[in-house]
Order: C-alpha cells, then structure tokens, then sequence
C-alpha cells in the first residue's frame, strides 16, 4: 500500500513519504510505523482544516459542514457528505495544465499492451459488483466508457444494449458483458460516437482520473444520457501515475470526490450530484467511492 500513500493521496508531507519508502526499503519495521503514524497524523490535520489540498487553495471553496473532526465522523460521513452543499465558483476552475501528464505520449501506445487484470483489489471489486446489482435494471441499455476486458457488471444483470468505449480491442473483445463495443481515444476526440439519449446509464469504473478533457467528456455523457439517465462514475486511490492527470495526483480522495462532482457541475444538463462510500474494507482494502448525477429532465 505504500505506493499508494505516496503517490494518490495527496497528503501535504513529501518529506514523510520518502522516509517511509527508505524505512521500507531498509527493511525497519519500527522507523516504518512510526513514520506511518507521522503520515497519517499529518493526513488527519490535513482532513480536519477543510481537506483543502494546495492544488485547489483560492480556487475553490468546500463546504464548511463537510470539514468535520476525524474524531466524531468517519471517512464514509466525511466523504458522503462533500457534495451535500458544495461552493462551486462560478466559472470552470480549472486550468489545461491541471489535465497535463507526465506521459503525454500517444495514449494507443500505453494502452496497446492487454492488460487482463482487476485495476482495484477483490474486495473492491465485489464491492462495485454489489452496487450495480441495486442500481442496474434489466433491460437497462448502458454505455461503460474507459471500457476494459470486465465492466463489474452482476452475472445475472440481463442488459439490453450493451456497449464498452476504450482503448485496446483485445480487451474489449474478452468483456462477455457487452453486446458491442468501439475502440476510442477520448483524449484524442472526446466525441461519442453515438446518437443523443441513447442509453439509461454510463458507467465509468476508477479511469476518470485518465481524461485530460473532462468538460467535454461529461457533456457527451449529458447527451447520450436519456431525461433521468445516470452515470456513475467509480474511483479508488490507484492509478497510473504517469497517465493521471496533474490535480489528480496533488489531491486526495475527499478532493477527488468534489473535483469530479464540479465535473457534472460544469458540463450542464444534470442534477446534483452526490457520492457514496462503498470502501468494502476501510484502511485494510481498497477504498472505493461512487459520485454519480441523473441527467435533467427524469421523472
């Protein structure tokens, strides 16, 4: 888990993070928990001030309700509760650097290579598994985009169409949950090749911190969206750092919550959102959070 600590949290102290890695690397088990109660002491403060990384200082404004103590409120309160009454600025905050990446090569040769591996662990995965079967409807025709070789779907979840947008075709080929799919760079052309209101739900499962054109991203998804349509957009604190976009990396997961929340904000044509914490296993296994807005205009 170490290298998730140090590279997707976000927490404000470096210094920590790299005597922890050294501690690890030196094999010295009591160096290491006391750096990781350093760590996570800072995490704390962090939280416990507005979770307000520097990243987003003078930008943004979270909700004063939602920096409540760690003592008197858990993780899941703490995170459900970021998009209860959020202060988005009045304009996009956001700058085309925050989208920049430290590989900004051509994504179809990162993704070129078959990865058939689950991108969070087990218990998350049967986690995101168990909320689709409350939130899938048979019939239901679904558009899972950063689509890979498994959508995490329910095995009984009988779906009309079906359809996976994503990189590597070999991947896409292996997903016996869909009816079709597209291979697509959407940080290439963030346009969906597909026709307005044409699915009931879009999904999106820990590769929303991959797109460098989220504003144009969310809006397609607006518009495929039929009137009460959701999409549900899962993230965890894993990633690949070199493809993740900047403000990603400098923020940590109460902050990913709101800046993906902003992005349904901003893109138009949704209600509010919100988010769920679905962490199977807090602190033991991977964290897992859903944030997810109807389209406008559903019964």
């Amino acid at each position: 888990k170490y290298i998730d600590i140090c590279s997707n949290s976000g927490l404000p102290n470096l210094s920590t993070c790299c005597a922890l890695h050294r501690d690890l690397a030196l094999a010295n088990p009591t160096k290491m928990r006391s750096r990781l109660v350093a760590l996570l002491a800072s995490s704390q403060s962090h939280l416990v001030s507005g979770f307000i990384s520097p990243a987003l200082k003078g930008r943004v404004t979270i909700s004063s309700s939602s920096s409540t103590s760690l003592k008197s409120s858990s993780m899941k309160e703490l995170a459900e509760k970021v998009l209860a009454n959020p202060k988005f600025p009045p304009e996009w905050p956001f700058s085309p650097a925050d989208f920049e990446r430290t590989d900004e090569s051509d994504d179809s040769i990162f993704y070129d290579q078959p990865r058939l591996v689950y991108h969070i662990d087990d218990y998350a995965v049967r986690a995101l598994t168990q909320y689709y079967s409350h939130h899938l409807k048979d019939g239901d025709d679904v558009l899972d985009i950063c689509s890979s070789w498994v959508s995490h779907y329910p095995e009984e979840f009988k779906g009309g169409n079906v359809v996976g947008l994503g990189m590597n075709e070999y991947e896409l080929s292996q997903n016996k949950q869909l009816s079709s799919y597209v291979v697509k760079d959407l940080n290439r052309d963030p346009i969906f090749p597909f026709q307005d209101e044409s699915f009931d739900k879009v999904t999106c499962v820990v590769s929303v911190d991959y797109l460098n054109q989220p504003l144009e991203i969310f809006r397609e998804i607006s518009r495929v969206l039929r009137p009460g349509g959701e999409c549900i957009i899962s993230m965890s604190n894993r990633c690949f750092p070199t493809k993740a976009f900047r403000i990603w990396l400098q923020t940590n997961d109460l902050e990913h919550i709101f800046i993906v929340g902003s992005f349904f904000h901003y893109a138009g044509g949704f209600d509010p959102p919100s988010c769920e914490d679905i962490s199977p296993n807090p602190g033991r296994s991977d964290p897992l959070f859903i944030v997810k807005a109807a389209k406008k205009g559903g019964d």
